[in-house]
């Protein structure tokens, strides 16, 4: 019986109708920006594994860093005690993240996300504000599957079967846009008039806004731009509304800059980050806020505590790889390549017979209705993608070089000319 056999008569798995799923790809090492399957068949993954990869699989500066490591402290309860992997990762995203001062770790993206909002419910009542229960949060915003975080995406269309179960959320339009959209003003303005509407009416009663910072990841890469997050934080600030970004998918230079709200100058009172923390190598995530927020929970009793934690939590080893992933990151020559990697998008999906070509940094989407089809011919050639619906999106780790990218384009402009032959670009 060989590995997928032996899969499939034991493990459910994430994101699948089990009944109908197709052939699973056993793979049996990774290198740099390929996998590779038993037959020592090469994929190169053009999604960072589910977007966590940066530097590229296996990079021996990240291996090397978990080993030393190990062999010295693996583990150690949080709570009552502290290490210097913890403290020392701490200390240099500090450097990157001016105003926000108290990291709270936590292991995952929507445990990130639920502290926050946690958090953010916590502060108001800590100072005797009972009223502000409401979040506010975009259509087709996705945050993770914990009920805080599903209750918040309520308009994703992933958590639909657990809707009654969720707190109250407010919801505002997404103004989606992409290459040559001449309609993104008049997008824009009927976002910002149902926000403006929801202010007018529960500003009092709203604890904090979350948004995804310039692109709604699991909703299709959807992007906005970066003056129509800047009106809404304004907006919402007027009413000492708490806001909430997270860069779970979007930080670590994803989308150009270190971390996408420095694109719009807007320092919030929490960021949520985890995916690319560890460099794509193991499980750790942080809640980041403000010395405001964290001296609302200060008290002579434990009853303004927030009494939140995982048996994990900053676990040395995750730690560690957060640190040298980080080094890495800061190199003058990771820039150049975001920088690269983001200049061959705009060259590849110049010609692509393909709808709503759009562009971010790193990350590249555009939308065909054939998207599993490309899926699967792709796989064929040696090209690891997964569409969200109709929208194929490309977010290569770091080590992917030009030539690479160049050669991807080529593959996907061909199976996209023999699904629609004959068609040319469409705007």
């Amino acid at each position: 019986m060989n590995l997928n056999e032996r899969d499939k008569k034991i493990i459910w798995h994430p994101f699948t109708q089990e009944k109908i799923a197709e052939h699973r790809i056993a793979i049996k090492r990774a290198y740099g920006s390929y996998i590779y399957d038993e037959q020592n068949k090469p994929y190169l993954d053009l999604i960072s594994s589910w977007w966590v990869n940066l530097h590229g699989h296996a990079h021996p500066d990240i291996a090397k860093a978990i080993y030393n490591q190990s062999i010295s402290l693996e583990h150690v309860i949080f709570a009552g005690f502290t290490h210097e992997p913890a403290v020392k990762l701490c200390e240099k995203l500090h450097s990157l993240l001016p105003g926000l001062s108290k990291f709270f770790f936590s292991d995952n993206g929507s445990t990130a996300v639920e502290v926050a909002l946690k958090m953010a419910y916590q502060y108001w009542r800590n100072q005797g504000d009972l009223k502000r229960t409401i979040f506010l949060s975009f259509n087709g915003g996705y945050h993770g599957d914990t009920f805080g975080a599903m209750s918040i995406g309520l308009k994703s269309g992933f958590h639909d079967i657990f809707s009654d179960l969720f707190f109250s959320v407010l919801t505002i339009p997404f103004p989606e846009t992409w290459d040559r959209d001449e309609e993104i003003q008049n997008k824009e303005t009927y976002a910002l008039t149902a926000l403006e509407h929801h202010l007018n009416n529960s500003a009092d009663k709203i604890a904090a806004l979350i948004v995804e910072r310039l692109i709604q990841g699991a909703n299709g890469m959807k992007m906005c731009r970066p003056e129509f997050v800047k009106k809404v934080v304004s907006l919402v600030r007027r009413y000492e509304i708490l806001v909430i970004f997270d860069e779970v998918m979007t930080g670590f230079g994803r989308t150009g800059t270190y971390f996408s709200f420095e694109q719009v100058k807007i320092i919030p009172d929490f960021l949520c980050l985890a995916k690319g923390l560890t460099g794509g190598f193991l499980p750790l995530a942080l809640t980041v806020t403000t010395e405001k927020v964290y001296s609302a929970f200060l008290d002579e009793k434990f009853n303004k505590a927030f009494a939140h934690g995982h048996s994990y939590t900053a676990n040395p080893l995750g730690c560690a790889a957060a640190l040298a992933s980080l080094d890495l990151l800061l190199k003058q020559s990771t820039m150049e390549s975001i920088q690269a990697i983001n200049n061959a998008h705009r060259k590849g999906l110049a010609d692509l017979p393909a709808r709503q070509r759009r562009v971010t940094g790193t990350i590249a989407a555009f939308d065909v209705h054939e998207a599993q089809t490309l899926k699967r011919k792709c796989l064929e050639q040696g090209l690891l993608i997964r569409p969200l619906g109709n929208s194929v999106y490309l977010l290569p780790p770091y080590s992917t070089n030009t030539s690479e990218l160049e050669e991807a384009y080529d593959k996907i402009r061909n199976i996209l000319k023999s699904i629609y032959p004959g068609r040319c670009n469409t705007k």
